[in-house]
């Protein structure tokens, strides 16, 4: 794998060799101090940022060949993992190894999207299906833990992603068509104005695909509305309203000897009709008060509800959800001679009911689908209940800048509330509750060296509860929660530097070392069907790793972007408290002290290359490297050996190229783009995703050469 990883290299140099005769248009990067982050809830330079943090550009974002997903706008930001193991917009994403065994959704990720929360009271954020990345502006990604600042929802980081905004005209907007590989097709439309004192921006968008194996179609429908406006002098208001419909059929995995034929389903996947479709509606207003040049108050409010169905061999599940949520936060700052001091305070508190069923199913996907459930017999009705959660969150933060030092310092205190009503039960044993409280520090500091250097260290506490999915997953049954669940708890300490050379270079290189208690660990049971997954606490785990990210302008024209990542991810012991021991109920044990984390190669690169030919003509090429990693102990040959790592299966990793080739262009008032990307140039046969199931259908294989066209239109 490392002589596949320094052949992209060579590549790439010989590429830029080729290539360095010309000079023409400039290209862009990242520039220290003109970049203000907002992630940390208090505005900083990005010099100063005292923590790790990776920025998504305009012009990163400009280069996604089907803008469906988000391991496509996340592809150059170290520590990151993301799985596309359904070829549409249902991902697997972890940073540094948090939320890696995640059956769906972001596990410990916290997501802004506008700055409306997409996690829920219990910190899980179910997909990001309400993104159109099409329309989004930029995005910082805040790496390691910030439950400090956001509680259990961010106990790996943060994903801050905003929108564009009006245009720079009265009335403006884009058109947009893709058409590719394995049917995919996505039309998106955007209106957009401005005048003195409001700008809107709506959109919409529809995608559909096939996907690379059978039975792995999916569609969506997304409209976004957003509205800017300021109503008073010093108040500023935001109003959001989104609509997603999103629907992916399942194929499952597949087993090593089905691997002859990677483009077919699982043999349950299509006789059962396996498929999730989600269906979601947000309103949501923010809004900013200034009370003079030293204070202000911030505050939102955003109701999510929405309807979630999932069928599998075992169960078709039925889910509606009713999400509210708000927040309030009071900002203080002030000079005192050298001295800078920004000081908030504030709370959020979020509720969560859901409804939920499940039937029995049939291998008839007529009978799954049916609407029609008056004559159901009593027996097929496997679960009946109402889930109720609370959350509410109190922090503080303090950012002091003195000089070219900065120092900041958050503290929060969370509490949760599950509740689990079983209809099915008589009402005095219907019940399950699990609550969870604790409190988080981050402190971080930063010095500037020179203008374009910058120091940094960060110390981080992370609280990661048993999510709503985890809870609701019982492997007693189809009833209550699983009570024998515990929190994971981090301690994370990270130094790092960062700095720029003028507008031709940017970079950042980060070393962090982690221990985390109660890492959480996943299993199945036969009698349940292969589609259900249910969760333990494992032991305790040490992380260590390097992250890097470098942008170089080789010449005026010749743009290298480089994000490496280094893993070392291990568990160190078995002991937990209270320890799940129902062997009856886990089928695997208990990962082993030495052995690694599943889905997490030691060796990550994505290399870019971008040259403009011209002043209308763009050429990038793209590599993305793993290493191999490790999917499984097999329990069965395992017994306390030194080394369980040899015990481990493994996956081979892979390398992929990719290309594309961009035109401007300009008739009378309109202008636009026309593109072709080419993804896994070299048609290699590879694993997209792989799950640590010792049942045989672990294997989920990524799709073979793509081609994407995409014609824009600006007007």
């Amino acid at each position: 794998m490392k002589n596949k990883i320094i052949l992209a290299l060579i590549m790439f140099s010989a590429t830029i060799t080729l290539l360095s005769a010309a000079k023409t248009n400039d290209t862009t990067s990242i520039f220290l101090r003109e970049i203000t982050v907002t992630a940390n809830k208090v505005p900083i330079q990005l010099i100063s940022n005292p923590s790790s943090i990776s920025l998504v550009t305009p012009d990163m974002l400009s280069v996604m060949p089907r803008s469906t997903a988000v391991d496509e706008a996340l592809r150059l930001v170290p520590g990151v993992r993301i799985d596309n193991q359904h070829n549409g917009e249902r991902v697997h994403l972890s940073i540094r190894g948090q939320g890696i065994l995640t059956e769906r959704g972001l596990r410990g990720i916290g997501v802004l999207l506008d700055g409306i929360p997409i996690n829920d009271p219990s910190g899980f954020a179910p997909d990001l299906y309400d993104v159109d990345w099409s329309a989004v502006d930029k995005i910082e990604v805040l790496r390691g833990s910030v439950s400090g600042i956001y509680g259990s929802g961010a106990a790996a980081g943060l994903l801050n992603i905003t929108t564009k905004d009006g245009g720079s005209k009265p009335i403006g907007g884009e058109v947009d068509q893709i058409v590719g590989s394995n049917a995919y097709t996505k039309s998106f439309l955007q209106v957009n104005g401005k005048t003195n004192d409001f700008d809107y921006r709506v959109s919409y968008s529809r995608t559909d695909g096939d996907g690379y194996r059978q039975h792995q179609g999916f569609w969506s429908n997304k409209f976004y509305e957003k509205v800017n406006f300021q109503p008073l002098e010093n108040l500023k208001i935001t109003q959001i309203f989104s609509h997603i419909d999103y629907f992916q059929q399942n194929p499952e995995g597949l087993s090593l000897s089905q691997l002859s034929d990677p483009t077919q389903a699982n043999p349950d996947a299509i006789p059962f009709n396996e498929y999730q479709k989600t269906n979601r509606t947000t309103n949501a207003l923010l809004g900013t008060y200034t009370i003079n040049e030293n204070q202000d108050l911030q505050a939102y409010y955003f109701l999510r509800t929405w309807n979630y169905k999932e069928t599998s061999n075992k169960a078709a599940e039925y889910r509606t959800y009713t999400d509210p949520g708000a927040n309030l936060q009071y900002n203080l700052h002030f000079n005192t001679n050298e001295v800078t001091h920004r000081f908030s305070i504030g709370s959020d508190v979020k509720w969560q009911t859901i409804g939920m069923y499940k039937l029995q199913s049939g291998s008839n996907p007529n009978r799954v689908d049916s609407k029609d459930e008056t004559n159901i017999e009593l027996d097929t009705l496997l679960a009946n209940q109402t889930i109720t959660q609370s959350s509410l969150g109190i922090y503080a933060l303090y950012n002091l800048t003195y000089g070219n030092l900065d120092f900041m310092a958050n503290f929060r205190y969370d509490d949760m509330q599950n509740d689990l009503q079983d209809k099915m039960l008589p009402i005095d044993s219907s019940k399950t509750s699990k609550d969870f409280s604790k409190s988080s520090i981050r402190l971080g500091a930063s010095y500037k060296i020179y203008n374009e250097l910058n120091v940094f260290t960060d110390w981080s506490q992370g609280f990661l509860p048993p999510s709503t999915e985890e809870l609701a997953s019982n492997p007693l049954g189809y009833n209550g929660f699983n009570t024998h669940l515990v929190p994971a708890t981090s301690n994370c300490f990270e130094i790092g530097f960062r700095g720029d050379g003028g507008q031709s270079l940017y970079y950042e290189i980060t070393g962090f070392y982690m221990t985390t208690d109660n890492d959480f660990f996943r299993f199945k049971q036969q009698d349940r069907g292969n589609q259900e997954v249910f969760y333990g606490n494992a032991g305790n785990s040490l992380r260590k790793g390097i992250e890097a990210y470098i942008s170089y302008n080789i010449l005026s024209n010749l743009k290298l972007q480089v994000a490496y990542t280094y893993s070392d991810f291990t568990y160190t012991s078995a002991t937990i408290d209270p320890i799940y021991t129902d062997t009856n109920y886990v089928l695997t044990t208990p990962p082993a002290p030495g052995q690694w984390l599943p889905n997490c190669p030691r060796h990550q690169l994505y290399a870019e290359l971008n040259y403009k030919l011209f002043d209308k003509l763009s050429i990038t090429f793209g590599t993305s490297s793993q290493s191999q990693w490790a999917i499984y102990t097999d329990a069965n040959v395992y017994s306390g050996n030194a080394d369980p790592t040899i015990y481990q299966n493994w996956q081979d990793g892979f390398t992929l190229f990719n290309a594309s080739v961009s035109y401007l262009w300009n008739i009378w008032s309109l202008n636009g783009e026309v593109s072709l990307y080419v993804k896994n140039l070299t048609d290699q046969t590879y694993m997209a995703f792989t799950e640590p199931d010792p049942d045989g259908n672990s294997y989920q294989p990524g799709p073979k050469r793509e081609f994407f066209g995409t014609v824009k239109i600006n007007f």
